[in-house]
């Protein structure tokens, strides 16, 4: 399936020549029927599936830094379905049905390991509310199985089950189909069959402004030069506001830190995605044998990339309660990305009031696993110049509009947010 077979990477290994590089060193040119700001993975989806879909060979990405330099490199790596409202529930079964086919899409293995995520019930009440989540996700299709105490100790025998534990263990909610992906390789991956495709990828073009008059938006100022365009999207995660300011628009959206945890490598033991029933925790095992863990944001606005102390104590705190045997590892490294967070929890994939701009961001929790979907959704209502049904609900009007809320925060327990 994949373009190096083994006696090419033996070659390879052996040989004192670089390897070949996966996308050209692209130049940009003066005119693209498409231009996309931003060269983390929604940015290069949206190309991608604008070639792929619908024959676009005039299409450009413009990254300021370098491709994987943002929050496609800084995130969790969980991809699940497990919603339950109406607009997400659809949407996020369609990224999990797209990340199933992707390493077969792009020819490039993404490392798609569907190990499962256990969603954890510490009350009666939070049992009843996975019950309900579970019989929301059944009727549209997506596998999910209600766990009682002894199944979740089955598969999760290393949990505080004592009776002096803080947060007692009563069941769970099992996705099987859930898991992880390497986050590097969807950006490489993408990046590559882009390219292949005759997308421009240009790194280190960060855009300063926008060309732009009453009949709409025209192209780009960047760092590089002037670059025309009939189409311009934002997909620039947390620098969302930032970015959608240089023309004007002002978005209901914050910036905050989420910090991203990882220890030193042990043998694999967690052989599961677990999300903790009694606080915003996750954890997940690396193929490199380091548990990778995250929690809450860091709860001020800020466009750093590095987290706060306090967030680190809390979020150490969760894991010991959960795995009390993680107070005998060593924190490797942390770090954070830059959360573009909305009122209502849900992200903007969309139309602007500008004619000719397009907004893919205020993903929240979400944005990694939404990845596939995003490109998918937002390439075809770039080159129909109308929303895709999946994201019709993600409209930027929709507070004005008084749309019901796409909050899964408020409908279910503290692990749906993120």
């Amino acid at each position: 399936m994949y373009r190096y077979s083994l006696s090419r990477l033996v070659r390879h290994a052996l040989s004192d020549r670089p390897w070949p590089r996966a996308w050209r060193e692209a130049k940009p040119r003066s005119h693209y029927d498409v231009l996309i700001i931003g060269g983390g993975g929604h940015g290069l989806a949206t190309a991608y599936y604008l070639a792929a879909n619908h024959g676009m060979d005039r299409v450009a990405v413009v990254e300021r830094a370098h491709i994987g330099a943002g929050n496609v490199g800084r995130n969790t790596t969980l991809v699940r379905s497990n919603y339950m409202m109406k607009g997400n529930t659809e949407f996020f079964e369609f990224s999990l049905k797209l990340w199933e086919g992707l390493s077969h899409e792009l020819n490039f293995n993404v490392m798609l390991s569907q190990r499962g995520q256990i969603v954890l019930a510490h009350s009666p009440a939070q049992m009843d509310a996975l019950a309900r989540r579970g019989n929301i996700m059944r009727l549209n299709g997506i596998d999910a199985e209600l766990l009682e105490r002894a199944e979740v100790r089955r598969l999760l025998p290393y949990l505080d089950y004592s009776a002096a534990a803080r947060f007692p263990v009563l069941g769970g909610l099992l996705q099987g189909r859930a898991g992880t992906v390497r986050h590097d390789a969807v950006a490489w991956g993408y990046a590559r069959a882009a390219d292949s495709l005759g997308v421009d990828i240009i790194e280190g073009c960060e855009v300063t402004g926008f060309l732009q008059d009453r009949s709409g938006v025209h192209g780009v100022e960047t760092g590089r030069g002037r670059i025309l365009a009939d189409r311009v999207a934002i997909a620039v995660a947390g620098h969302s506001s930032h970015v959608a300011g240089l023309a004007g628009l002002r978005l209901p959206i914050e910036s905050h830190l989420l910090q991203a945890f990882v220890t030193e490598p042990i043998k694999p033991f967690v052989n599961h995605v677990i999300s903790f029933g009694a606080e915003l925790f996750y954890i997940s095992q690396s193929d490199k044998g380091g548990l990778v863990f995250g929690g809450h944001i860091d709860g001020f606005n800020s466009y750093t990339q590095r987290g706060q102390f306090p967030k680190v104590r809390q979020v150490a705190e969760c894991a010991v309660a959960l795995i009390p045997g993680m107070s005998r590892l060593k924190l490797l490294r942390h770090w954070a990305g830059i959360q573009d967070m909305t009122p209502d929890g849900g992200p903007f994939v969309c139309r602007t009031p500008i004619r000719h701009l397009y907004l893919n961001g205020g993903w929240c929790y979400q944005g990694f696993k939404a990845t596939p979907a995003v490109g998918w959704c937002l390439a075809a209502t770039i080159a129909r110049d109308e929303e895709h049904p999946l994201v019709r609900c993600y409209a930027l009007d929709r507070f004005a509009r008084g749309a019901e809320s796409l909050d899964e925060y408020g409908h279910g327990h503290w692990p749906y947010r993120h």
